[in-house]
């Protein structure tokens, strides 16, 4: 060895980046955290990429397009919910009830356990191409089915519309944990949901029917022009969804000869949106105060409350689907105080439910009813005006998801 040799210093030695094994599954997992949080259209490849610090060029060897990632986050969610009502070999043995408590068991544990995304099968599924959303909506059926067929073993003397009501309420009710942020342990959380499911099986749900009646939109006075504006915004919010909706198909809906004259009454899109937020807000609110004061218990003031909501729900469908699906578009000052908004409405309304429930704390009755408010949209969406889940039936399964049982009529 010479005496260079000996003195140079010995080169570095070059790192070499591999690429993880498992790439692909860390792109699905944080694109589909990135879908959670913002919704689909508030997400682009480039997001994404820098989520996962690597190029936009790594990203697409792995997928080739935002809405291949979509597409795999909600046939995974579907297909979870799915397998959540298969039952093990060993179930062939069990008695209808223990079947019944193993399925709910693995719905809500897939359902606690994916939380950050569960709101995406429930609102951005309309994004899916027809294809996968037949695929998409398939699973969801045949997982429905099976549980409105464990649900027959349970309960042999309720008819088939009656046990999918309830199948459907029970997906809802679990799956309403991914339309907010408050917490409990998993642990009380799943209790919660579980006991919640199994009132929604074993409840009377029979009543007298009311003489009450959701007003239909052609009974209801020729509006302003501006009530016409917003009206109109929010049909077509529901129909096509909020980023699919110019204010140019906002002018021809509402008969108006061009897009600016819409500015005359509103500022932007999203300022529409928001005004229909604040519509669907102080609806709910402006109860409150009355129902609370002519009643003579809590669980009385809620019942007046459900009764109130429900009605408005049927009254105003469109509204109340939008309302959960599009808050992400809402301006993010306009989004602070509507969430302020809505968590005082929450929170009068889980005081009455804590006070009529004293074995249940007030977080605990924060989670029944953002589930009983997300439940009327369900329902509306999946049975709309068919007969099958009229407005009195939707009142009884909220009063049971709240209070536990239908009040008596």
């Amino acid at each position: 060895m010479t005496s260079k040799q000996i003195d140079e210093p010995a080169a570095p030695a070059r790192q070499i980046r591999r690429r993880p094994k498992n790439r692909r599954a860390q792109i699905a997992a944080e694109s589909a955290a990135a879908f959670g949080a913002h919704g689909y259209h508030g997400v682009s490849m480039d997001d994404i990429a820098r989520r996962l610090d690597i190029s936009s060029a790594a990203l697409y060897r792995h997928f080739p397009s935002k809405y291949a990632l979509f597409r795999e986050e909600l046939l995974r969610l579907s297909g979870l919910a799915l397998s959540a009502v298969e039952l093990p070999p060993e179930a062939e043995g069990w008695s209808p009830r223990e079947r019944l408590d193993h399925v709910f068991d693995a719905i809500i544990a897939a359902t606690v356990t994916n939380r950050p995304t569960v709101a995406l099968a429930r609102w951005e599924r309309r994004y899916l191409e027809p294809a996968d959303f037949t695929e998409f909506t398939g699973q969801f059926v045949t997982a429905i089915a099976a549980l409105r067929g464990l649900i027959r073993d349970v309960r042999p003397e309720l008819d088939g519309h009656d046990r999918a009501v309830r199948a459907v309420s029970v997906f809802a009710v679990v799956s309403s944990i991914g339309d907010h942020h408050a917490s409990l342990s998993a642990k009380t959380l799943a209790q919660l949901l579980k006991s919640t499911s199994w009132a929604l099986v074993d409840a009377d749900l029979r009543g007298e029917p009311s003489t009450a009646a959701a007003r239909r939109g052609a009974d209801l006075p020729q509006p302003f022009k501006h009530e016409l504006l917003l009206r109109k915004a929010v049909e077509l919010f529901h129909e096509r969804g909020y980023p699919n909706v110019s204010m140019e198909d906002i002018a021809v809906a509402a008969d108006l000869s061009a897009a600016s004259a819409v500015y005359r009454y509103y500022r932007s899109k999203s300022d529409l949106l928001a005004a229909a937020f604040r519509r669907a807000a102080d609806r709910v609110s402006a109860a409150i105060p009355t129902a609370i004061n002519t009643a003579e218990t809590p669980a009385e003031a809620l019942g007046t409350l459900i009764d109130l909501y429900v009605a408005g729900s049927f009254d105003e469908r469109a509204l109340t689907f939008v309302y959960y699906a599009e808050f992400t578009h809402v301006d993010q000052a306009d989004q602070v105080t509507l969430r302020h908004l809505q968590q005082l409405i929450i929170t009068e309304w889980a005081k009455l439910v804590a006070e009529a429930r004293p074995e249940l704390s007030i977080g605990e009755a924060r989670i029944l009813v953002h589930a009983a408010f997300s439940l009327v949209v369900d329902l509306g969406r999946i049975f709309g005006d068919d007969g099958i889940c009229p407005q009195d039936l939707v009142v009884r399964l909220l009063q049971t998801v709240t209070l536990g049982r239908p009040l008596p009529r």
